[in-house]
């Protein structure tokens, strides 16, 4: 060690990301920023993600596959995004195993994992939510629909890739809701049971939070755009871009917020002895009686990450650790004072039919800011693979010109049938006018 200053010698750092999607690809780009990290592996990831890490054939609900590959790599560092394995248990079955991980074990990701869980806790714990009923029998849900108030919501107890939660305008969408999800069973065994709640109106928020199961530290809002056409449109879908932060989540909000809905959720949590550390996502409406909770995800959002990261100053792989440790009171969580706007582009036909294996152009001065969701490489060259191909985000001093800036990436990225929305952030300029 002679003649080498100690502070001279950076540590090395090996992570895997769980995970295959766009919101994978952002924070894989982000912790690369950290200078300590040395190798980045994908399980599975996807072609797009193969440019900024090393992609390995094993699902991410694998779990089994996911801690033998950590047994023989003997990552650092486990960060586990999506919400299937965290539902599954993966943290915990890595943790046996004495990986450090971020993310929920699964007795906490279980407020995702099951929508009656999470209404009961709200129910429980005084946390503002949709009044609600919830039903293990069809017959039962049926009789109780014909005199509830219309328009209701209907929704999957369990994981439905987000596709779970049915808006019945009339009565006979109502029922046809519940005879899909729990008789046709269109989601599985996530339809054994349903929510039937309360049809709330007002503006929605999207909150991501850090937590080390003590301290919650909320990033920038943001606003997701979920139907498929211009001016919202045509289906539902998993998001076709959002933007950052969000115009109604004023500082008197997010004050209320944090008192009524973040703190006891963690708090909550604790009582029950299911200690949430990660990513915890708070789903809000701002009706007229406040704010209130739509959902709660155990993970980062999808496309919310794609405008939240980016906006990220503070250094995320250190934040992550900090929530695994349990020392995010003490360490940095500072937001750049911009705002984003993330476009996705879709395969035509999407969220329904759609075509893929067409080649893929990503013109390499917009590389860094492209997250790509659906792709593969096929003999060598990256092709469409999904519904949602790839999102494309752009930051500014202002939203026109973040959105600027995101359509500005759009124009260099090149595949057959692509398909993306005109106008996200949209409904946010008219909330600032």
């Amino acid at each position: 060690m002679e003649g080498i200053a100690v502070s001279a010698i950076k540590r090395q750092m090996r992570v895997v990301v769980v995970g295959s999607g766009g919101r994978e690809h952002t924070i894989i780009k982000k912790i690369r920023e950290n200078p300590e990290v040395t190798e980045v592996f994908a399980l599975p990831g996807n072609g797009g993600i193969a440019m900024d890490a090393i992609c390995v054939d094993i699902g991410a609900k694998d779990i089994e596959g996911i801690v033998n590959f950590a047994v023989e790599n003997r990552p650092d560092y486990v960060i586990v995004a999506p919400d299937d394995p965290l539902v599954l248990g993966c943290v915990d079955a890595l943790e046996k195993k004495g990986f450090r991980c971020f993310g929920p074990r699964a007795n906490a990701a279980i407020i995702e994992g099951s929508k009656v869980f999470s209404k009961n806790l709200m129910k429980k714990y005084g946390i503002p939510t949709a009044a609600y009923e919830t039903f293990d029998d069809a017959d039962k849900a049926l009789e109780y629909l014909k005199t509830a108030p219309i328009p209701t919501v209907v929704k999957a107890d369990g994981l439905a890739l987000g596709k779970g939660v049915i808006i019945a305008m009339t009565r006979e969408e109502a029922y046809a809701a519940v005879k899909e999800i729990m008789l046709d069973k269109a989601f599985g065994a996530s339809g054994n049971q349903i929510v039937i709640e309360e049809f709330m109106e007002g503006p929605e928020i999207t909150v991501l939070s850090f937590t080390d199961g003590k301290t919650v530290v909320p990033m920038v809002s943001s606003m997701d755009h979920k139907r498929a056409g211009d001016n919202d449109t045509g289906l539902n879908t998993g998001g076709m871009g959002t933007i950052a932060p969000n115009p109604y989540y004023t500082k008197e909000i997010a004050e209320e917020c944090m008192e009524k809905i973040f703190r006891p959720t963690i708090d909550a949590l604790n009582k029950e002895s299911r200690t949430f550390k990660g990513c915890l996502y708070f789903g809000l409406m701002l009706t007229k009686d406040g704010p209130k909770v739509v959902e709660y995800n155990s993970r980062f959002g999808d496309p919310e990450t794609q405008v939240v990261l980016p906006l990220l100053e503070s250094d995320l792989l250190t934040i992550m650790q900090a929530t695994t440790d349990g020392t995010l009171a003490e360490t940095e969580v500072k937001f750049r004072d911009a705002n984003a706007c993330c476009v996705i582009m879709a395969s035509e036909g999407y969220p329904v039919s759609y075509e893929k294996g067409f080649p893929l152009l990503i013109e390499d001065e917009v590389k860094d800011r492209v997250f790509v969701a659906g792709a593969k490489i096929q003999d060598g060259v990256l092709v469409t693979n999904g519904g949602r191909v790839v999102g494309c985000s752009g930051v500014g001093e202002t939203l026109p010109e973040a959105i600027r800036n995101a359509y500005a990436v759009v124009d260099k990225v090149h595949f057959k049938n692509e398909y993306y929305r005109h106008d996200i952030g949209a409904r946010a300029l008219k909330a600032y006018k």
